[in-house]
């Protein structure tokens, strides 16, 4: 996915146009659609972002890299934030998708998806306000509106409920992964004979081992 999104820059400049490009999990923007072959002006990668709407401002998306960076954007209308975040998130959970799971890569896997269906409450909540707004204006129905907000809720709620489902994929993974560590035999209790007591207490001893004891970018 491709298209012109705002940038914020800097107090002096405030926001500014520029072209963004989604592609294989990795969001680059450029000055102008013209400069594309000059090169990006910066990237980032999807899967390490968190992805936060805005409660007032309905054409508002930040971009969050916990602790380095971050990206606050504004898309020209509802309808197209809609649309690059249904693309964002869907690129975020292909690249979790292809991640083995494995201990860590698991819990971080999780922890992504949790933080994409708080997104998606959100933008839910903002949604259904903006139904019930068209739908309670004191001129009647503005039927135009609510065809508009109900689109964006419906494809909301298609996402909402894919993001559930790679949850309950990874759950039951993780299940299964549990179940299938194989069992082990307990050891039997030894007697020890008085002649040998010293020597085991030697071997103990010596098993005992000690305790182990980033800013905005401004282009």
């Amino acid at each position: 996915m491709e298209g012109v999104l705002w940038k914020w820059t800097n107090y002096w400049n405030g926001w500014q146009t520029r072209w963004f490009v989604l592609e294989n999990g990795i969001l680059s923007y450029y000055k102008s659609q013209e400069e594309v072959i000059q090169g990006c002006k910066g990237s980032v990668k999807v899967s390490v972002c968190q992805i936060n709407v805005n409660n007032i401002d309905n054409t508002r998306l930040d971009l969050v890299i916990p602790g380095q960076q971050h990206m606050y954007l504004r898309a020209p209308s509802p309808q197209d934030r809609q649309k690059w975040l249904v693309a964002l998130g869907s690129a975020k959970a292909c690249v979790e998708s292809i991640i083995e799971f494995k201990g860590a890569g698991y819990e971080d896997s999780l922890t992504h998806k949790k933080s994409e269906l708080h997104l998606y409450c959100d933008l839910l909540m903002q949604q259904v306000h903006a139904v019930k707004s068209a739908a309670n204006t004191e001129d009647g129905p503005d039927v135009q509106k609510i065809t508009d907000a109900s689109s964006l809720l419906t494809a909301t709620c298609d996402t909402f409920i894919r993001t559930l489902e790679d949850i309950m994929k990874l759950m039951s993974n993780a299940t299964s992964i549990t179940n299938s560590v194989p069992y082990e035999m307990p050891v039997p209790h030894i007697a020890i004979n008085k002649n040998s007591s010293n020597t085991s207490k030697t071997t103990s001893n010596k098993n005992l081992l000690p305790a182990r004891s980033t800013s905005q970018e401004n282009r």
